[in-house]
């Protein structure tokens, strides 16, 4: 086993997820629960270097906590954690954390974007050496909320090709661009998209986005390795960096970038987004099955 796996399965023994959890009364900060990201990014072949930058956008709906008066507050909390942070945050320890805030008197909503900020750098660096860097933390309260649902993630959907799905593991091979065509520039997307927890084995779902400029993609070979990892055992952060990379060493895009944005539990939507080169974040609008 290796340092880097003896590390992760350390930090899951100590983690709430897959075990019975009581509703927390107090705030406490040590119920988050980092996991290295190191064990599964060197399975992917990563030790020596990242391909990609990009972040885990993080969604939560159900942040509430009580004023100076004692008065309950409500907001829809955004987190941006970058992708080159040593630690993941296990979701579950996320959940009872946030909800250690509801009985908790705070005296300005800046006083809790600065307790959230704080308590997740350290725990996102913990155990690495470094100095917690950057991070995003951003509250909307009730009067900034909108309705910008989206249907779908824009692009050419793979969803339309009628195609035979055998494949019940991750299977790269299926993989391929054509190198003798012309570079073409394109997005294409599913809402196809399932795995499973790598603790409890329950069913994630998202909708997946990848755009990328190169040699042409073979769709139909694309759509049937995407669903190949219907059966994979996965954290989000995890299929994303996968997915990501099987579709860099495979088709040799110029440039590419993945998101996948899952669907909420307990409160909490996940959106991990890699991209070969510098751009901007995407768009935080919610897609309606989230």
């Amino acid at each position: 086993m290796s340092e880097s796996t003896a590390a992760l399965d350390a930090a899951l023994q100590d983690a709430p997820l897959g075990r019975e959890s009581g509703y927390p009364t107090h705030y406490d900060p040590g119920l988050l629960c980092p996991l290295p990201r190191s064990a599964a990014r060197a399975a992917l072949g990563l030790d020596a270097g990242l391909p990609f930058t990009g972040a885990d956008l993080w969604t939560a709906y159900e942040v509430s906590w009580l004023n100076a008066r004692g008065k309950p507050q409500v907001a829809i909390a955004q987190f941006t954690i970058p992708a080159e942070t040593p630690n993941l945050i296990e979701s579950k320890s996320f959940k009872l954390y946030l909800n250690g805030f509801n009985h908790e008197r705070l005296a300005s909503v800046e006083e809790l974007r600065a307790r959230l900020w704080a308590d997740l750098a350290e725990a996102l660096w913990r155990g690495s050496g470094q100095a917690p860097g950057s991070l995003g933390v951003r509250l909307w309260m009730p009067h900034e909320w909108r309705g910008d649902l989206q249907a779908s993630l824009p692009g050419l959907s793979l969803d339309r090709l009628d195609v035979e799905c055998t494949h019940e593991q991750p299977a790269p091979d299926l993989l391929r661009a054509d190198h003798g065509q012309p570079p073409v520039q394109e997005v294409l997307c599913t809402d196809l998209f399932k795995s499973h927890c790598p603790v409890t084995g329950q069913p994630d779902w998202a909708s997946v986005q990848i755009a990328y400029s190169g040699a042409p993609i073979e769709q139909e070979g694309l759509l049937r390795y995407l669903v190949s990892l219907r059966h994979h055992a996965g954290f989000h952060e995890q299929c994303v960096e996968r997915i990501f990379v099987d579709l860099w060493q495979r088709c040799r895009p110029v440039r590419l970038s993945v998101l996948a944005r899952f669907t909420r539990r307990g409160g909490l939507d996940i959106n991990p987004w890699r991209s070969s080169h510098p751009q901007s974040l995407p768009s935080v609008g919610r897609l309606v099955r989230q």
